[in-house]
């Protein structure tokens, strides 16, 4: 796993140049933009349970199946094997956006997730719709525009924030797909 600033020398290293321009500059954003990211991540991180039981509750609800007999949420020990993906899930999310980099997620997440869910017979249009719920929600906390639960945040403009949540959202429904 690449941090910003390790990202930026390494880079800096293969062309054999120093640390300058364009890349100094994007160090520069980065810093002034932490407060913010860490608000961000303390926002995902201190919602976690209720975005995921949020998010598996609305795949529910649009797929009643799922808890039915033979449904893949039927039973206490599969309901709890799915809040558990979404946490892990959502934790390796959260990790990327503390980081600006998405190679924890793909090592340490993505990485086999799909032939993993295939070899479990997991519903990959479920489990899609899942992530899609907590995308919304992330990024909700993260633009501090989630209903009945605003936060105290480091004012300014989040967008990029949020896209970001939502590429590596993204990254984790492509995966499985």
């Amino acid at each position: 796993m690449l941090d910003a600033f390790s990202r930026v020398v390494v880079n800096s290293d293969t062309k054999a140049a120093y640390v300058s321009g364009s890349d100094l500059e994007a160090l520069k954003t980065f810093i002034n933009d932490g407060n913010k990211r860490l608000d961000a991540v303390n926002a995902i991180v201190s919602n976690s349970s209720c975005i995921v039981s949020d998010a598996v509750s609305g795949m529910i609800c649009e797929n009643p199946g799922l808890i039915a007999p033979g449904g893949n949420c039927y039973t206490n020990r599969r309901m709890a094997a799915c809040l558990r993906d979404g946490e892990i899930i959502l934790r390796y999310v959260s990790y990327a956006l503390l980081a600006g980099d998405a190679s924890v997620l793909e090592d340490r997440c993505l990485n086999g997730l799909k032939e993993t869910y295939i070899a479990l017979g997991v519903p990959n249009n479920s489990t899609i719709r899942a992530v899609n719920i907590m995308k919304a929600a992330s990024i909700a906390f993260v633009n501090n525009t989630a209903p009945k639960r605003k936060s105290e945040i480091t004012s300014g403009d989040c967008s990029a924030l949020a896209a970001e949540v939502a590429a590596y959202c993204e990254r984790v429904a492509g995966a499985i797909s």
